[in-house]
């Protein structure tokens, strides 16, 4: 397209924002005017991209983190021919593919959801490693930002790493429109501010007029055909550019142009121009699964094992069978156990330093392109990476996560670093598995099972070691438990998992020599929960008691309620779970200090008992 064309674009891109939005009765078609000429210089002249195969191993990869702006993207897809005009005025209406913010679960050319600014740069990130270290293909990421996400911290952990790791094959571009929601972004215009930023993370900059298509693609070559280096594309524009009534002013954030005929009009009118973009080079397979010949590491009844080692040892043999698996980790991996993976497949392997945020992004990204990764820190800080873990849900996208060091039980180094809320936190995002091991061979298991599942799929792993109950063949199915005490004369049911499952069976050999029989279910997979067993428990012994080192709200207590959410009689249920904040000690005396261990289990059982004989 020549200069004239490419302005006609633009224009057309404005035009059709304010149309969808308008139909809509809500948007951010302001937003989205800003960055039209941006947007209409890279579909025409830059993206290689075929809208027929997304999933051509090729294609360019274009991901808007400030996905507010969807009726620009959609806008864009109409110019391409992947969606027609009656689609797109069906903008933010029941049923449309065209959601407020965009997502790959109904768009196949969307890369990732947005929407949560600063996490497309993140994911970008990820998807030009995954090209880089992985793929070794020569596909480009585009990324489009908002200025006001330049204050979210994700975004410069992401700016680091990709300076880091010299990644030539991204561009970002930085829409500084000077306005966010509710007034005037920190910086404004100031260009140099933002450039300053990228540069001390070892980025190439280039600062630009947004509005002039001379200028942007001139900018976009020199992204292209800079090496060792990422760019960063920074672009005054002027948010509602376009008409007077919108342009450069406040408080028109999210809200549809009024009158948009006449918007329309002076933007030029409706057009139905058509882009023929560039098709993406032929490549081969980017990768290859492996012939699916897993062995895992065996270990014997009795032995001392901790899950955390038992994590690292299958981890790397499922990378040795198969070839699509990658390992991320957030400079812990000495204690995660991860390490074991980068020894064994250091090309695959990936440090993410202290920088959860962008693990989990990387992790995502690396999704996005067909592979299958693991990303493990202490259970604790996955906190820090909730929302993209929230957001990849959103994505539908299939992530594996390890949570090591979780619970009291972790001992001396106290409360900061024990994970005591991550199972509330996983259990809560949609459609995610969450798998709580109590032994080595149990962890191999459920390693290598969570490979072939879908979604977010969570394994919380200890630090000590603990005594391997399970003989090395034997299954633990996802959505399963193991009944591993049980008799006609059960009085009640013990349900732990993980560290309290040993506590919980040491109370119960201590209650049978008391002559007090008790049922000990080892609820492995916390979601999706055994329910027959649960149910039948219930049934037989009348009364459920729950351990777990876990804060109380959202845990195993609360996992074992769902098994009772269809109208079914509910069950006596206590809970034992920590409950004061912990300090500094020994793992026995932690446990014992929260209530947890077996001689607290064996106390309230004690009490249960006779509360259930003076009934």
């Amino acid at each position: 397209m020549n200069h004239a064309e490419l302005v006609d674009l633009a224009q057309q891109l404005r035009v059709d924002s304010v149309r969808a939005a308008a139909a809509a009765g809500s948007g951010h078609p302001t937003s989205s005017m800003s960055a039209a000429d941006l947007m209409a210089v890279l579909l025409a002249h830059h993206l290689r991209y075929d809208f027929d195969r997304p999933e051509h191993p090729g294609n360019d990869r274009f991901v808007l983190s400030k996905g507010h702006a969807s009726p620009l993207l959609y806008s864009a897809y109409k110019a391409a021919g992947a969606v027609d005009d009656g689609e797109l005025l069906t903008f933010r209406k029941l049923g449309s593919r065209l959601e407020g913010h965009p997502t790959p679960q109904r768009l196949p050319w969307v890369e990732t959801a947005t929407g949560s600014l600063g996490q497309g740069l993140p994911i970008g990130v990820g998807i030009a490693l995954a090209g880089k270290r992985l793929d070794h293909a020569d596909y480009r990421v585009w990324v489009l930002c908002g200025d006001s996400e330049m204050a979210e911290g994700s975004i410069w952990e992401a700016a680091e790493h990709a300076g880091y790791e010299h990644l030539d094959n991204l561009t970002v571009i930085v829409d500084v429109n000077r306005l966010g929601q509710r007034g005037p972004t920190r910086h404004g215009h100031d260009l140099d501010a933002y450039a300053r930023r990228f540069r001390a993370f070892d980025w190439h900059t280039v600062e630009i007029d947004g509005h002039d298509v001379e200028a942007i693609d001139r900018a976009y070559g020199e992204a292209a055909s800079t090496k060792g280096q990422p760019t960063a594309i920074i672009a005054r524009t002027l948010k509602g550019k376009g008409v007077k009534a919108t342009e450069d002013r406040e408080g028109l954030h999210g809200k549809p142009v009024k009158d948009a005929d006449e918007a329309i009009e002076e933007l030029g009118g409706v057009r139905d121009l058509r882009v023929r973009v560039h098709e993406p080079p032929s490549v081969r397979s980017l990768h290859a699964v492996g012939d699916g010949s897993l062995e895992l590491p065996r270990w014997e009844r009795g032995e001392q094992v901790a899950t955390r080692d038992a994590y690292g040892r299958a981890l790397a043999a499922l990378g040795t069978a198969r070839g699509d698996v990658v390992a991320l980790d957030g400079e812990v991996g000495d204690s995660t156990r991860s390490e074991f993976f980068a020894k064994e497949h250091p090309e695959r392997y990936f440090e993410c330093y202290i920088a959860e945020q962008q693990m989990v992004a990387t992790a995502v990204g690396m999704a996005r392109r067909g592979w299958v990764p693991y990303a493990s820190t202490f259970a604790a800080f996955l906190t820090r990476a909730h929302d993209f873990v929230r957001m990849a849900s959103v994505s539908g996208s299939g992530i594996n996560l390890n949570g090591s060091h979780s619970g009291v039980s972790i001992g001396q180094d106290g409360p900061s670093q024990m994970g005591l809320e991550d199972l509330a936190m996983m259990r809560t995002v949609h459609g995610s598995t969450v798998l709580y091991p109590c032994d080595a061979n149990q962890t191999a298991k459920l390693v290598a099972a969570m490979a072939g599942l879908d979604g977010i799929r969570y394994l919380r792993t200890s630090r000590g070691e603990s005594p391997v109950l399970y003989g090395p063949d034997e299954d633990f199915p996802v959505g399963g438990s193991k009944v591993l005490r049980s008799s006609a004369e059960d009085r009640l049911t013990i349900v732990a998992a993980g560290v309290t499952l040993h506590e919980a069976l040491t109370a119960a050999d201590a209650l049978g020599e008391e002559g007090i029989a008790v049922r000990v279910v080892d609820l492995y997979s916390v979601k999706p929960v055994d329910r027959v067993t649960l149910r039948k428990a219930a049934e037989d012994t009348g009364c459920l008691l729950t351990v777990e080192d876990h804060r109380e709200e959202g845990g195993i207590g609360d996992a074992v309620l769902d098994a009772f959410l269809d109208g079914r009689p509910v069950p006596r249920l206590v809970r034992l779970a920590v409950r004061s904040m912990p300090g500094s000690a020994t793992p026995a005396e932690q446990l014992h200090a929260a209530g947890i261990d077996a001689e607290s289990i064996a106390a309230s059982a004690r009490l249960l008992v006779e509360e259930a004989v003076v009934r």
